[in-house]
């Protein structure tokens, strides 16, 4: 039963890279060509080049979550924890929550930038 387990775990794992590495070419790829018909033919919208780097983030913070989970599987097959992987999976989570917590940051002072009207000044709150 413990062989038959691992050996759905590593084509599962393996299926889940996969699934990571379509994830982050897509949105690479679409990143890519957004940001060179940016170039060749700006917006009016303000900050265009912001949201193509938005949108590459979230294509990039979903990745990162599917390699975490096929990493967290892996570690939980593997019979004797080297520091290596450790240092991998930790790695992984480590810059996929700092990507997401950027990515949010960005989003919320988006919105608040679109939502504000035309002209308006705006004053930092007090907290």
């Amino acid at each position: 039963m413990k062989e038959f387990l691992a050996i759905i775990a590593e084509n599962t794992i393996m299926i889940i890279h996969a699934m990571a590495l379509v994830i982050i070419s897509i949105g690479t790829i679409q990143a890519f060509f957004l940001s060179i018909r940016t170039l060749i033919n700006p917006s009016p919208i303000r900050n265009h080049f912001h949201s193509v780097y938005l949108q590459y983030a979230r294509w990039l913070v979903g990745g990162l979550t599917f390699q975490l989970a096929a990493d967290i599987i892996e570690s939980s097959l593997a019979t004797q924890w080297e520091w290596d992987e450790i240092g991998r999976l930790a790695a992984i989570a480590v810059i996929r929550t700092f990507l997401n917590f950027f990515l949010e940051r960005d989003l919320a002072e988006m919105e608040r930038r679109e939502t504000k009207p035309h002209g308006e000044l705006v004053v930092p709150q007090e907290k």
